[in-house]
Formats: C-alpha cells, sequence, structure tokens
C-alpha cells in the first residue's frame, strides 16, 4: 500500500524570531529556541574575552558576533543577572564579571600541568629525536625537572628529576627567569654576596650579562645554552604562560651539542608550537603577532 501525503496538508511551524538570529536545529529534549539561547551567550562570553580594558557597547558586539542588538541586549541582561557580565552604567559597555572569573578559576584548579604536558613532551622527542623535558619552579630562586622523554637512540641527553636548579643556570632557568613578574625577577637579581656551597665559596651571575640575556630571550621568545650544566649538551628552551603572562612550566628540547646544532631551528620551531598550544589551554593569548 502506497501513501501519498500533500505537502500543503502538513502543519508548518512559524518561525520566531529567536529562530530567524541563528537558532541550531534541536535535539532530544531541547527546542531550537534554548539552543540558541546557549550559543548567543558563548557567543557574547567569547567576544568580551578579546575586548579592550574598557569593554564593549552593544552596538560594539552586535555587529562583531553578528547578532541584532535587541537580542544582544536580552543575552547581556541574563549573563548580568548570573553575574557573568557587568556593565558600566556611566558608559553603558560590558565587561566579564566575577562570576566568569569563577569559571576560569575553577577550570586553572583541575589543571595538572604534568599530565597536560606529557603529550606534547612525547610528540616533541619523537619528532626531534632528542629529550624532551618538563620543568616548574620550586619557591623564588630555583626550578626542577618533573618529566622527561627520552629518544630510542644510543646518545642522549637526560636529566635529573627532582633536582633543584638555580634560575640562571641553563636555558629552562632563564626561560623562566626572563618572565617573571618585575618585582620577583629584581629580588633575584638583586646583588648577594658570595655564598660557602659545599665548603667553597662561589660567585653568583655576572648581573649585567645577564640581563641582556634575559632581555633577549623576552624579545624572541625563547632561551638556550651550550655547556652550562652539562659538559657536551646543549638545549632550547621555551615558557608555557598562563592568562596573565606567567609562567607556569618551561619544556625544552636537549641533546648532545653538536647534534643539536645542526637541527636547532627545527627543534625551536616544534618547541615553540608546543608550548604555544599548551599556553593557549591556560588561557594566554599571545595577540596577532
Amino acid at each position: 500500500m502506497t501513501i501519498s501525503i500533500d505537502p500543503a496538508t502538513v502543519p508548518v511551524q512559524p518561525a520566531t524570531a529567536d529562530d530567524e538570529d541563528g537558532g541550531t536545529p534541536a535535539g532530544p529534549g531541547a527546542t531550537g529556541v534554548t539552543i540558541a539561547t546557549v550559543e548567543r551567550a558563548a557567543d557574547v562570553l567569547l567576544e568580551l574575552t578579546r575586548a579592550p580594558r574598557e569593554g564593549l557597547g552593544v552596538p560594539q558586539l552586535a555587529a562583531a558576533i553578528g547578532m541584532s542588538r535587541s537580542a544582544t541586549r536580552r543575552t547581556l541582561g541574563s549573563l548580568r543577572a548570573s553575574g557573568l557580565v557587568e556593565v558600566d552604567e556611566s558608559t553603558h559597555r560590558y565587561v566579564l564579571g566575577v562570576g566568569a572569573l569563577r569559571l576560569g578559576v575553577s577550570y586553572l584548579n583541575r589543571i595538572d600541568v604534568r599530565r597536560m604536558a606529557r603529550p606534547a613532551l612525547e610528540d616533541l622527542s619523537a619528532d626531534t629525536g632528542e629529550t624532551a623535558t618538563l620543568s616548574v619552579l620550586l619557591g623564588e630562586r630555583a626550578r626542577v625537572y618533573v618529566d622527561q622523554v627520552t629518544p630510542d637512540r644510543e646518545v642522549i641527553v637526560s636529566v635529573t628529576l627532582d633536582q633543584p636548579y638555580p634560575l640562571h643556570v641553563g636555558a629552562s632557568s632563564r626561560a623562566f627567569l626572563a618572565y617573571l613578574p618585575e618585582a620577583h625577577l629584581e629580588r633575584h637579581l638583586a646583588p648577594t654576596p658570595r655564598r660557602l656551597r659545599s665548603g667553597v665559596l662561589v660567585d653568583g651571575p655576572d648581573l649585567p650579562q645577564l640581563r641582556r640575556d634575559l632581555a633577549q630571550v623576552r624579545a624572541r621568545g625563547w632561551a638556550t645554552s651550550t655547556g652550562e650544566r652539562q659538559d657536551g649538551a646543549a638545549s632550547v628552551a621555551a615558557p608555557v604562560l598562563q592568562h596573565d603572562g606567567r609562567p607556569v612550566a618551561v619544556l625544552s628540547v636537549c641533546g648532545p651539542a653538536a647534534r643539536l646544532a645542526g637541527s636547532l631551528g627545527d627543534c625551536r620551531d616544534r618547541l615553540l608550537a608546543a608550548t604555544g598550544a599548551l599556553s593557549a589551554l591556560l588561557g594566554w593569548d599571545s595577540g596577532p603577532d
């Protein structure tokens, strides 16, 4: 038996103003209007993360995300009621509110940098054929290696995990030091008397040279070293930055100096791609450059 249906007799649900603004077909248990509302709220919040410090007005927001001004106002009203956005009553510009901060802090609190960076270390070591390492800060004047992945080859460089290293020795140390807040940096660079270590007087770093080195690291985004911690070894390192630009970790690629010299450019490029991706996960926005 064949059943024919006249399309003219099939009822059609009229489109609403909200649907015209660009909804998504509803899934089970949801409506198109509900999904469109959530999508709009997400668009507004993401656009405000890129807004200047003074925020954005309704016309600017609406134009940026391709939404009508009336829909933008309704969305902002809902977000404001939940504390996700705030408005300056004198300028009528909107910025992210304390509710958005709570969301960000909750995300950051559950991040395990070592777990998060492990796939990047594995890829770096496989792609470069050298050892990839992860360092974190230990107090204000030292850092430690907390993970490494070594290549499957006869001659390699490996590091000692959990052993403190000063922040002026080696590429990973300077990649940290160059990106620390100015007050922290100045405390570390303050002249200190020679220290007695294992019964031997040890001089501190050459501060003028160290300042020049750190300025260069900040300018190009990475640090390199040869034979500073280990004879015959070299490394290139770059920081993983969180949302405010502070370093939470440093990744490095290290190997025999003679071998790394021939592949430094490739190792550096792969390293910067890895640290850039990890930094983005932590909320860092490097901007158009």
